[in-house]
């Protein structure tokens, strides 16, 4: 699934080769996991949401989302930082379609309470290296909140 994912994101593979589209999805996978553990709580509930999020993106069968997210596991504990995982993202998924990966950041972001100021940090972050203008983000933002929460 991401055999040379983890290489070319670790440097072991020059950056001109070529990244498939799985490869991609799994650094977005990664991402929402990095998320998820930003303030130190990765637990069931992240899990589950992640696993949703995947299978709203990928139409992925379960046993797929399974696989996807326990490889976005490993590749988000091997990558030393998130630069290099929105560089894969933005090298092989259009720019119109990060809009849709930071809207998956901000509702997982959401999913144990309200965002911590780890969480917000590391999607506003992430927002930014994929190109998404803070204002976007806002909007996007406020857009999930309303739709996981109508009365915020």
């Amino acid at each position: 699934m991401f055999r040379r994912l983890l290489p070319r994101l670790l440097g072991e593979i020059p950056a001109g080769a070529a990244l498939s589209h799985d490869d991609a999805e799994v650094a977005v996978a990664a991402l929402l996991v990095r998320l998820a553990r930003a303030d130190n709580r990765y637990g069931e509930p992240e899990r589950q949401r992640i696993d949703v999020l995947l299978s709203l993106r990928q139409r992925l069968a379960p046993d797929e989302i399974a696989d996807r997210r326990a490889a976005a596991e490993m590749v988000e504990a091997e990558v030393p930082d998130t630069e290099r995982l929105t560089a894969a993202i933005r090298e092989r998924i259009p720019r119109e379609q990060c809009a849709g990966i930071v809207a998956a950041l901000w509702d997982l972001a959401r999913t144990d309470g309200p965002e911590t100021m780890w969480e917000t940090a590391a999607v506003d972050r992430i927002a930014q290296l994929l190109g998404i203008s803070e204002a976007d983000s806002a909007r996007v933002r406020e857009g999930v909140a309303l739709a996981t929460d109508p009365d915020s």
